[in-house]
């Protein structure tokens, strides 16, 4: 028991951020065995470091630890790895050089979250089209944009973390500005040709370290990004030589950093861990009459989330297309007519691997050798005798994937407006509903609608009794107008906004925003496009970059 004890004591566990954090404020230097869940810690190296531990007797500034990378936001760049990896950390308390090194203390320690940094793209980036411009310069410069989101600021939200500035005597006007329409907040990393340089991390060929002993498995020491001081631009530094970076603030101050990703992305970690992918599915005449509930309630149980559905029926080149691995069999004539004999449901899947695990899931393309070798597949569970092929269909890889999904799933813009009288718990609580049904914002922004302008919006009711109190209504004080795009966005927006009559919204749709959030006909909190046509004139007259996101 003695021995299992004291092999404890030798390496602290590091399995979160929080104790990552903590372990680097220890004084002195920290040895850092980085692993993962599936091949563990070496213990090839422990009785070497339990010798030194022993022989040095310095436990006030010689320390050992073991670090899982897969929970932990800083080690991101050191998983799947298949080789070990050491990290060496050195508190600035106790320096480890010569007071007279050329390498200063300053130059050896940085923040690690300086790992990542946010990047807020300004609303009047978003609307001028110069949001996409500024992303392709981020990454062009060798930086990784590992995760986005769009958003309207509320004022709270841009109070909290501009805080520094708040006494500034324009902090209002700022506020005001950036609550006037989209942002987008990216988490931003180093890439390739911002890591340190080969110089300042490999020996010297006089100094080349021995080989290892046999009993030693080998080591790749490695810095992390924030342990050597960066010798080039910063993020920041790029942008501004890039003339942008008026249009684009920079966050790296830890305590910022962690306030944007808790409040936009709090599940960064486990989606960074996640290889999510979508895929089309499709249900086959046959399966989709007798057996569809059936099919649907499997495909939630394998955790997968249907982002978009539709019954349609196929063309005969369609449905050549998705049956182009049964071509030469000799059913393949009857198998195409069953194609287009009645409606089939299309849907996108999305899940971590979710390609590779649906086709997993589907089994073989035919019944008999899915019945004989994958009794538990797909295929053979939902076989019907009308034909002997898979009575579902998924796409054979990420590109397929992709062109399929465009082609049975093409995307489509409406206008949408919120009106004057909706609060901002209203509005922030809309704007979510907005996300949550699968819309992706374009553009939005406050305006001050002018009468030409409500004219273009409402074209059908200029001359209705009610149209005077309409302009009055919308004139009270800035709407906002926003371009939502998703597969069939003009009817999926108006299902979302509800009836007109917020009464009658409750009754037959009572989740809708009119239902929840609406106080009358006129004051019923949305408006949005009643056809394509009309949803892309108006835009183009609202906008000056409609398609920009």
């Amino acid at each position: 028991m003695a021995s299992k004890k004291r092999e404890v004591q030798l390496q602290a566990v590091i399995n979160n951020q929080s104790l990552w954090d903590e372990m680097l404020q220890n004084k002195g230097l920290t040895v850092i065995d980085v692993y993962q869940a599936w091949c563990g810690p070496c213990k090839a190296m422990q009785p070497l470091f339990r010798k030194l531990k022993n022989e040095l007797n310095e436990d006030e500034i010689l320390h050992f630890a073991v670090a899982e990378a897969d929970n932990i936001v800083t080690l991101q760049p050191f998983r799947d790895k298949c080789e070990p990896v050491f990290l060496f950390s050195v508190h600035p308390e106790i320096p480890l050089v010569d007071s007279d090194s050329e390498v200063s203390e300053e130059s050896l320690y940085e923040s690690v979250q300086d790992l990542f940094s946010i990047a807020i793209i300004k609303p009047d980036a978003v609307i001028s089209g110069k949001g996409l411009e500024i992303k392709r310069k981020i990454t062009t410069a060798g930086f990784i944009i590992e995760a986005e989101h769009k958003t309207v600021f509320t004022e709270e939200q841009v109070v909290n973390f501009y805080s520094r500035i708040a006494d500034q005597p324009d902090f209002e006007e700022f506020v005001s500005f950036m609550t006037s329409g989209l942002s987008y907040i990216l988490v931003v990393s180093q890439g390739s040709k911002h890591n340190t340089p080969p110089e300042e991390t490999e020996p010297q060929p006089d100094t080349a370290p021995n080989k290892p002993s046999e009993d030693q498995c080998e080591i790749e020491a490695k810095v992390t990004p924030g342990m050597m001081k960066k010798k080039r631009d910063s993020l920041q530094e790029y942008l501004e030589r890039q003339h942008v970076a008026q249009f684009c603030d920079i966050e790296e101050n830890a305590t910022n950093v962690s306030k944007f990703m808790e409040t936009f992305f709090p599940d960064f970690i486990k989606t960074k861990s996640m290889k999510l992918e979508k895929t089309l599915a499709l249900l086959r005449p046959n399966l989709f009459h007798e057996r569809k509930d059936d099919v649907l309630r499997t495909i939630r149980d394998e955790d997968f989330k249907i982002l978009e559905q539709r019954q349609l029926v196929l063309s005969g080149k369609e449905a050549q297309a998705l049956c182009k691995e049964y071509e030469n069999e000799d059913y393949f004539n009857k198998l195409i007519e069953n194609m287009t004999s009645g409606p089939s449901l299309a849907l996108v899947l999305l899940r971590d691997n979710g390609l590779q695990y649906w086709k997993q899931l589907l089994g073989p393309k035919t019944v008999e050798e899915a019945i004989e070798y994958f009794p538990e597949s797909l295929c053979a569970q939902f076989a019907m005798d009308s034909l002997p092929v898979n009575q579902l269909y998924g796409s054979d890889s990420l590109e397929t994937a992709e062109r399929e999904i465009q082609h049975f799933f093409p995307l489509q813009s409406t206008l949408g407006l919120i009106k004057p009288h909706a609060t901002s718990e209203q509005i922030e609580k809309i704007l979510n509903m907005i996300k949550e049904a699968g819309f992706d914002l374009i553009q939005v922004k406050k305006m001050s609608l002018t009468p030409e302008q409500i004219e273009n919006i409402y074209p059908k009711i200029t001359g209705k009794d009610f149209y005077k109190d309409l302009l009055a209504m919308l004139s009270e004080g800035p709407s906002m107008v926003m371009i939502l795009t998703k597969w069939n966005a003009v009817a999926e927006w108006r299902r979302l906004m509800g009836p007109t009559d917020p009464e009658e919204a409750k009754v037959l749709s009572p989740d809708s925003i009119r239902a929840r959030f609406g106080i009358s006909k006129l004051k019923n909190v949305v408006h949005g496009a009643s056809n394509a046509y009309e949803a892309k004139e108006v835009v183009n007259r609202l906008f000056e970059n409609p398609e920009e996101n």
